[in-house]
């Protein structure tokens, strides 16, 4: 396991990032940029974005709540069972949105990559969980021409009624898209899955929705308490194969 902390200057400061390469392989390697979910940079997601990464990735991990300096690892499993998620959280959600993170804080990404000896052409691709999702689709709209694979797991508001909504960049989006939807997900309705479908298809954007029976919102992420192994497992193998198709 190869892993390196490392601090990318931004236009609002400087945003801590893990860098993980593959255990095994000499580089370059095709960059991919992994885009957290709402609980914050912890070891499950370094232990994630470092799986991608042996598949044949350099992965960049930032922490997007880094406008909040520095924090401590959040446990999920007490901040589910306290009952104050969003008296916990709600400060460090607000201080990032997709327009931040999808467009100037990866504008700084894409900067630092194409600095890097260790990474392999100019194409990258994107993954983003939970508030994640809208990012990471955000970040394909906005940077049409760099990204070439984007995903979205248990992603939230991927279409809703705010002018920065990601669905509205479908016209702009190159790359190809896996959306991959929880189950009863209050955060992405079937409403707002069909205004996302439609936009898509209007824009003719490549792109393949799937929502994961029996998998909840959060299903891929070990130290949740709704975390579905099963479910988890395919959206990897999802993951690595649409990677693949469009970076190597």
């Amino acid at each position: 396991m190869a892993q390196e902390i490392i601090e990318i200057r931004t236009q609002d400061g400087v945003c801590p990032a893990t860098v993980c390469t593959p255990s095994s392989g000499t580089e370059p390697w095709p960059a991919v940029i992994f885009y957290m979910d709402g609980l914050g940079i912890r070891q499950t997601l370094k232990n994630m974005a470092q799986r991608i990464a042996d598949e044949g990735f350099l992965v960049l991990l930032p922490d997007l709540y880094y406008r909040m300096g520095a924090y401590a690892p959040f446990d999920p499993t007490e901040i589910f069972a306290s009952g104050a998620f969003r008296e916990k959280l709600g400060p460090y959600f607000a201080s990032t949105n997709p327009q931040k993170a999808g467009v100037e804080d990866t504008r700084a990404f894409i900067a630092h990559l194409d600095t890097r000896g260790d990474v392999k052409g100019k194409k990258i691709a994107v993954t983003g969980y939970c508030m994640g999702g809208a990012i990471a689709l955000t970040a394909a709209g906005t940077h049409p021409d760099r990204i070439a694979a984007a995903a979205s797991f248990h992603g939230g508001n991927l279409a809703s009624d705010a002018e920065t909504s990601p669905h509205l960049l479908a016209p702009k989006i190159k790359a190809e898209v896996y959306v991959a939807a929880a189950v009863e997900d209050h955060s992405y309705p079937p409403e707002m899955e069909a205004r996302l479908k439609q936009a898509f298809d209007a824009a003719h954007v490549n792109y393949r929705h799937e929502t994961y029976e029996g998998a909840k919102h959060g299903w891929t992420k070990a130290d949740f308490p709704i975390y579905n192994r099963d479910a988890a497992e395919r959206a990897h193998r999802e993951l690595i194969a649409l990677f693949r198709r469009q970076l190597n």
